[in-house]
């Protein structure tokens, strides 16, 4: 039995899973009246940016995962820390996050055209999906607009909410539950991880100190494991990075789930898709190009739905990185 359907109805993985993430009162083509070329601007930055830096994509898709599952999507990943406040920027997880100064070009190009109108959690969702349909040339997925942005950004909710790389599968299932996504958009949406790169401090215990004897995790390749070796040379190495997928790097294709299938995913929690049954299953599935893509694009808009500001809720920032 196919485990997923192009029309995105899933087939979910438990009895009882967590109700659908709503799009409340998002709407396609949100600014048409306010802000008619709001869309276009937005694609067009990206998309030159992106032919100049083929790693913008992984950059900016990673950008809206880690602002969604933090709040909502509600731009709050972008606020700087202040005196007063440490804000989500400063947290272990978002360190390595990049691409703000694309979001603030594009925020100055929007408050010239329209002062005031488009908020900076609804240009995170565009530029990520704008980046990675310059691929293809068009619109991968359709992005209802209309989110506001938020007020409030902070550290420690960071820290708690963004699942880690070290994750088994039952602690991953219950971030995603958390935030209204089940099992199968953990493993769907998880295919992001085809374009980017990875630390070596976030995966390097699967090579060196694994249980905490200066073992390897049995479950990685050897022959990977040899490779990644050369690369990271100690537990102590947090500078350099490895392509998450060594083959079609800067190509969003579906080599995630074929490089998962030889026990080559880099993180522990790429590995835990493996210890489950069903998902492992789906693993399976996904090697096709067209069922990750069809897949990713129904998954990907159930994230950018989680706890949206609408309406009067929140604001629209005049700069992305200090709330009004």
């Amino acid at each position: 039995m196919k485990l997923f359907y192009s029309s995105c109805l899933v087939i979910l993985f438990f009895m009882g899973s967590p109700s659908m993430a709503q799009p409340q009162n998002l709407k396609a083509h949100f600014y048409r009246k306010t802000c008619p070329k709001a869309e276009q601007i937005v694609r067009e930055i990206i998309w030159m940016r992106v032919a100049g830096n083929p790693e913008l994509p992984a950059k900016l898709i990673r950008m809206f995962f880690h602002d969604c599952f933090v709040r909502g999507c509600d731009g709050s990943v972008l606020i700087d820390s202040t005196a007063n406040n440490i804000a989500e920027k400063a947290a272990l997880p978002n360190l390595s996050v990049a691409g703000f100064e694309i979001i603030d070009e594009v925020k100055a190009a929007l408050e010239k055209a329209c002062p005031g109108i488009v908020s900076c959690a609804d240009i995170v969702a565009l530029s990520a999906r704008d980046s990675i349909s310059f691929q293809f040339r068009k619109p991968l997925w359709e992005v209802k607009t209309g989110r506001r942005d938020g007020r409030i950004s902070l550290q420690s909710e960071a820290l708690r909410e963004i699942p880690s790389p070290f994750s088994n599968f039952t602690t991953l299932t219950q971030a995603f539950a958390a935030k209204s996504l089940d099992a199968h958009d953990l493993v769907v949406l998880s295919g992001a991880h085809t374009i980017g790169v990875g630390l070596c401090n976030f995966f390097s215990n699967r090579l060196y100190n694994f249980t905490g004897r200066g073992d390897s995790d049995p479950s990685l390749d050897s022959n990977y494991a040899a490779f990644l070796k050369t690369k990271c040379r100690s537990l102590s190495d947090n500078t350099t990075t490895v392509p998450l997928d060594p083959i079609t790097n800067n190509i969003f294709d579906a080599n995630y789930y074929v490089n998962l299938k030889k026990n080559r995913g880099l993180f522990q929690s790429d590995a835990a898709l493996l210890t489950n049954s069903r998902a492992r299953s789906l693993v399976g599935e996904l090697t096709e190009n067209m069922n990750f893509l069809d897949a990713f694009k129904c998954s990907v808009k159930k994230m950018g739905a989680i706890q949206v500001l609408t309406g009067t809720n929140g604001e629209i920032r005049k700069k992305c990185s200090v709330i009004n």
